[in-house]
């Protein structure tokens, strides 16, 4: 489903507005997909869960379902503290991936992420807490991000397939990062690209309803781009085999804790 949407002067009142920063948006982004059985998911609501959850690590692994002892939905943090819970992570993210990745995340610009994460959920379909940790799982929120390129170029803050949105390119590092890049870089990892998939058309794919197994799954997918075939989500191949284990866990309230996956 394509939804194209003109950003221009929109103030993003009422979906952001128990936060501080609201931000203009001003270039054309465009969602080429829409989570169907996701309609129900209310990115107003940025007390949807159980609080901050539990800052630990646990290794998940089977197929992402409960009776393989993944968590249900159920068990996710609430966005609003799932976020804030991490903004540490996000001030410190670019220089800790290393020289080429920029300065650090501003407030303001961690408020940019905010609010391009909420309007690409109410865009999409696609739980933002979801869109929040698979963020945080490939660029840990860091909006100068180098793109990174395995035969396929990954930009941005969801390292999207061939995405257009960077304030990083080829070397020319963008700061302050403006709005509309930041909310570019997510519509592409959400919404997907013309040459692939974003969460909401991986989702499409895999889903049979709203529920937690289905967006473990979908990390699975989108890290490696397939699934094995006997559904074991800890199998990554030349990808990162914890990955699906890390947004899981990322959804649940973890943050500084030590990662025991060993995959």
């Amino acid at each position: 489903m394509l939804c194209p949407i003109l950003f221009a002067g929109v103030r993003l009142i009422g979906l952001v507005d128990a936060h501080p920063h609201l931000h203009h948006y001003s270039t054309r982004a465009t969602i080429h997909q829409v989570f169907s059985l996701g309609a129900a998911n209310d990115p107003s609501d940025i007390q949807d869960g159980i609080g901050p959850g539990t800052d630990s690590y646990t290794t998940f692994s089977g197929d992402g379902s409960a009776g393989a002892g993944w968590p249900s939905m159920a068990q996710w943090a609430s966005f609003e503290d799932m976020f804030n819970a991490n903004k540490g992570i996000m001030r410190v993210s670019c220089v800790n991936l290393g020289n080429e990745n920029g300065p650090n995340d501003t407030e303001d610009e961690i408020g940019k992420v905010w609010d391009a994460v909420q309007l690409a959920a109410q865009m999409s379909n696609v739980d933002h807490r979801f869109i929040l940790a698979v963020l945080l799982q490939e660029s840990k929120g860091c909006v100068r991000v180098r793109t990174t390129n395995n035969g396929v170029s990954n930009p941005g803050l969801m390292q999207s397939h061939n995405g257009g949105f960077s304030c990083n390119t080829e070397g020319n590092i963008q700061t302050p990062c403006p709005a509309s890049q930041i909310f570019g870089m997510v519509a592409d990892g959400v919404g997907g690209t013309s040459t692939g998939d974003g969460l909401a058309g991986i989702l499409n794919q895999l889903a049979n309803s709203n529920d937690a197994q289905a967006y473990y799954r979908a990390a699975r997918q989108y890290n490696t781009g397939w699934i094995a075939q006997d559904g074991n989500l800890n199998e990554g191949g030349d990808s990162t085999n914890c990955y699906a284990s890390d947004v899981a866990n990322r959804l649940t309230g973890w943050v500084w804790a030590a990662s025991n996956c060993s995959l």
